[in-house]
């Protein structure tokens, strides 16, 4: 069995061009997650007003959505890995409806807290399948910019989530919201049936608990992991506190961070585009899979640098800037590799990229908050780790050059997923 056998078959020559429009569901429920990501926050007043609880009861909500996403998609990914695509991005996507409706019917905290430990059920089944699906059925030239793509209208929704909660709940109320979330989830449903197809079910070569540990086995999934963890310590455990670092700093009110938002987001399209772009030029020219991965470590360090301690507002909001590019951009260089590297392992992969990504953002979090100094903090954790994040993704990208690596990503599976996959 060849470590690729996952993976569709691609046309021996891949045209100039190529038909985004045939990701049109996918690249909607992308943005929908995005938009999920921060609908609540601007609503946690309003929400915890009409159920009577307190504004910290009331984001336990947004724990509940972050932790079952972290903890089950490594899970729901081998399931979309072992089933199928299209069966665990339709399950997940129902699922995803149910649990918004749900959402918005609540009447108390336990109802609200339980839907939305469902819609991170539901994103952690989808999430993994949209990633693996779009790797595996982009033709290589076009996979990165695809990828790409994909995370820039995440992003996207990321940016309009906080406006968008609040215009909603100022219109019909806070469970506007979230019917919102629904029906736009709803209508991306006609889409997908059209435009997922079924696969083959692949044997399970090992069992399930080895499986979900596979990824870890891989030297090149293992490194890009670790540095995952590292990057985003530095990225959005810093980012937890750019609020209260940029009102410490310069006294901006809440309409002017909103206004700082739109830099985030921009940031990480621009970021997530380019990333997509010049990995697809790298690898046509048969370079590394990965070049950028240490220079988006570098960026981020300056970013955050800038943010926390440049001459002035305007070089701290071309600081932020600079920091979203740089998240954007490896983002989608990791999703990139976990498509490419380990094809068996797409979707379990893609999954430990964002319990990973959780996992380093509570850590950031809680070492940038040990500084009595928000600025201090930012400076030393997000700046350091960036720089630790840098020469790790150096590690990464020189790995995929040797001999060993370049063969593995060709067709052979590391320790025990190779010796299980020739038993087949």
């Amino acid at each position: 069995m060849s470590r690729t056998s996952g993976a569709s078959a691609e046309p021996a020559a891949a045209p100039e061009t190529y038909d985004w429009l045939r990701y049109a569901g996918v690249f909607v429920l992308l943005f929908l997650f995005g938009t999920e990501t921060f609908l609540v926050s601007p609503l946690l007043p309003t929400i915890a007003g009409d159920i009577g609880v307190s504004e910290a009861a009331a984001a336990s909500s947004v724990t509940a959505y972050v932790l079952v996403y972290a903890v089950c998609a490594p899970f729901l990914g081998l399931l979309s890995d072992r089933i199928g695509r299209r069966q665990t991005l339709l399950a997940g996507t129902a699922l995803f409806i149910v649990s918004n409706a749900a959402a918005a019917l609540s009447t108390g905290l336990a109802p609200l807290v339980i839907s939305r430990a469902v819609a991170g059920l539901a994103a952690a089944a989808a999430g993994p399948a949209i990633w693996a699906h779009i790797a595996e059925t982009a033709p290589d030239r076009f996979r990165g910019r695809a990828l790409g793509l994909g995370m820039a209208l995440f992003s996207c929704g990321q940016v309009v989530g906080v406006p968008l909660g609040s215009a909603l709940a100022g219109i019909a109320g806070w469970r506007s919201a979230f019917v919102a979330l629904a029906i736009g989830t709803a209508a991306a449903l006609p889409l997908l049936l059209r435009q997922v197809a079924a696969t083959p079910r692949p044997a399970a070569a090992i069992g399930a608990v080895k499986a979900v540990l596979a990824g870890w086995t891989d030297p090149a999934l293992r490194k890009a992991l670790l540095v995952n963890t590292v990057f985003h310590a530095a990225n959005l455990g810093a980012y937890t506190f750019l609020g209260a670092l940029l009102v410490h700093r310069f006294d901006l009110t809440v309409a002017q961070l909103g206004l700082v938002g739109i830099l985030v987001g921009a940031g990480s399209v621009t970021g997530s585009l380019a990333a997509g772009r010049l990995g697809d030029r790298a690898r046509a020219a048969g370079r590394s899979h990965l070049p950028l991965l240490g220079l988006w470590g570098v960026l981020l360090a300056a970013g955050v640098a800038l943010s926390a301690g440049g001459p002035g507002l305007i070089a701290a909001l071309v600081g932020v800037t600079v920091w979203f590019v740089a998240s954007g951009g490896f983002v989608t260089d990791q999703q990139t590799l976990a498509g490419t590297v380990a094809p068996e392992l797409r979707a379990t992969s893609s999954a430990w990229l964002t319990s990973t990504m959780y996992a380093g953002t509570g850590v950031g979090a809680w070492a940038v908050g040990a500084f009595g100094d928000v600025s201090t903090g930012t400076l030393v954790i997000g700046v350091g780790l960036a720089l630790l994040g840098a020469l790790g993704g150096l590690a990464v990208s020189h790995g995929l050059r040797t001999p060993s690596d370049t063969r593995q990503a060709s067709g052979r599976r590391s320790d025990g997923v190779e010796e299980a996959a020739e038993s087949v």
